[in-house]
């Protein structure tokens, strides 16, 4: 019955990119303590990759959340690092924004200021790009990421290879120390890569649940970034790792 359950977890999981407790429940009819109890054991075992509140596949980069799923994830700490990050950002700046749920709350908080924008992400493109916004909107162009509804490709790293904006905001779902900021499929990581080369001052922010986590293609090295926003989960040790590497580190 149990490895029964346990299989059950893993075929939903193949046709889920992210699964909650909840999800699970309802598909084996066990109880929350007892999906938790699995989880467990199945992280120990390498076969899932668990998140606060959720689940997917271990290194899975064919499968991955999409912005809808994501968004529901550790919202309060995106909500507070997209708060501290629209800080950063004076009326007149240039801005390149990545595509992700922490960098769509950013834009979100920068909808009042008049500001250049370029980016991969078409949620924040519509979002600016409203009547009521006071920037001025681009789209790198590209080929559409179906699970983040955003631009990758040549187009969109020719386009990012070509500007000096005043600031870059990069997320990402894996960072750490040890393997710096790294992406699940190579076009994604190719264009991070170019973002994280722009000459500008370039920002990562991403929770702390995403830290220690790595993924197939190496992005770079947390010494390449200028600065690092995050939410105070992450531990005292790390974050003076962190800062002995140059970087300036804002814990919210």
């Amino acid at each position: 019955m149990f490895v029964s359950r346990q299989e059950k977890i893993l075929e939903f999981l193949k046709t889920k990119s992210l699964a909650t407790v909840d999800d699970l429940v309802d598909v084996t009819g066990a109880s929350p303590a007892t999906i938790r109890r699995d989880l467990i054991k199945l992280d120990k075992a390498g076969a899932v990759y668990r998140v606060h509140g959720g689940v997917s596949l271990k290194d899975s980069p064919s499968r991955q959340p999409t912005t809808s799923e994501k968004q529901r994830m550790h919202h309060e700490q995106k909500l507070r690092i997209a708060k501290k990050a629209a800080e950063l950002i004076k009326p007149g700046d240039s801005v390149l924004f990545d595509a992700g749920t922490t960098t769509i709350e950013i834009a979100r908080c920068l909808i009042d200021v008049p500001l250049k924008v370029i980016t991969t992400d078409l949620h924040i493109g519509i979002l600016l790009a409203d009547s009521n916004s006071k920037s001025e909107v681009s789209l790198t162009g590209g080929t559409i990421d179906n699970s983040s509804q955003s631009c990758i490709g040549d187009k969109a790293r020719e386009v990012i290879n070509a500007i000096h904006p005043s600031y870059t905001f990069i997320s990402c779902n894996a960072w750490d120390l040890r393997c710096g900021i790294t992406a699940p499929t190579i076009e994604k990581a190719n264009l991070k890569r170019d973002l994280a080369k722009v000459s500008s001052h370039k920002i990562v922010v991403a929770d702390s649940s995403k830290y220690g986590k790595s993924q197939l293609y190496e992005v770079a090295q947390l010494s390449e970034i200028d600065t690092i926003i995050t939410d105070n989960g992450l531990s005292k040790d790390v974050a003076n790792e962190i800062i002995k590497l140059g970087v300036e580190l804002i814990l919210v």
